[in-house]
């Protein structure tokens, strides 16, 4: 079993993603997942390699402007919730994915809510991971500061933003070899920075968080909200909101785990998504 590494052009726009071939035979549709800020594709390995063991196929794009995608000049690309929706779209078009099983986590991935709001029927099942799921939920002063004019620009420009962010979510020391590969893009290029910079300026998380506060209350397919109880940005008290007012919606405490927990702790990750997946659909 191994990840593999892909790049896929669509339009002006290429995307690097990770993968996993599922079991032809199982019949079960790919899963999608969605990271956050300012994580990459590389944060979901060890939850592939658990959904190819039980026969899943998988697919984990790093975002336009995140670890080795394009990061196009915001001139040509808007960094903004319905630019990431819509460049989601073709993206899974062109890999040929009519239906999935999506899993977004933490801010940004925000924008997979919002996307499976506008396309349901695309979606067979949905697990959230520590996103911004309600109005309440507010970027951290931590992500604010990367999006504040001057400084921000200056802020993105810094490697070393990745330890602090990824570590200050949970409060856990990420491994030196994989902070080098979040750092990586940073120390290649400016590049980096900038679309860190204009992706966070241009999150618009009140208007995103509203639009998944009143869709999801109409959603009528499966969803698993997992939450990492040692999150320091988003408390649990979001996701218990989020949950009561969306039918078919469970929930599950993740003991010990932060706002990353496919980065923390991916085994309880996987504990709590596996069986949420293999359950049959009725």
């Amino acid at each position: 079993m191994a990840v593999q590494e892909k790049t896929l052009t669509c339009g002006q726009l290429e995307w690097f993603y990770r993968a996993v071939e599922g079991d032809t035979a199982s019949n079960r549709v790919p899963v999608v997942l969605l990271h956050g800020l300012p994580a990459t594709g590389y944060s979901w390995r060890g939850v592939m390699l658990a959904l190819e063991e039980w026969g899943f196929g998988a697919i984990a794009p790093d975002w336009i402007g995140f670890g080795s995608s394009a990061k196009p000049d915001r001139r040509t690309f808007a960094y903004t919730p319905d630019a990431y929706a819509t460049a989601l779209e073709t993206f899974l078009t062109t890999l040929g994915i009519d239906r999935c099983s999506l899993i977004v986590q933490g801010f940004i991935g925000s924008v997979g809510l919002q996307y499976a709001l506008r396309h349901p029927d695309q979606i067979e099942r949905l697990v959230i991971l520590n996103a911004p799921v309600t109005s309440r939920a507010k970027l951290p002063w931590k992500m604010q500061q990367l999006g504040l004019p001057l400084a921000g620009e200056m802020f993105t420009q810094d490697p070393l933003l990745v330890d602090r962010t990824l570590e200050g979510g949970g409060g856990y020391v990420v491994k030196d070899e994989d902070l080098d590969v979040y750092r990586r893009p940073f120390l290649k290029s400016s590049d980096a920075g900038r679309a860190l910079f204009a992706a966070v300026q241009n999150l618009r998380l009140p208007q995103a968080t509203a639009e998944i506060e009143q869709g999801f209350q109409a959603w009528t397919k499966p969803v698993l909200v997992g939450w990492g109880m040692r999150d320091r940005w988003l408390p649990f008290s979001l996701a218990e909101a989020f949950v009561q007012a969306t039918p078919e919606a469970e929930l599950i405490q993740l003991p010990d785990v932060g706002h990353y927990p496919q980065i923390d702790w991916f085994d309880k990750v996987n504990e709590a998504i596996l069986p949420f997946l293999l359950r049959t659909v009725i």
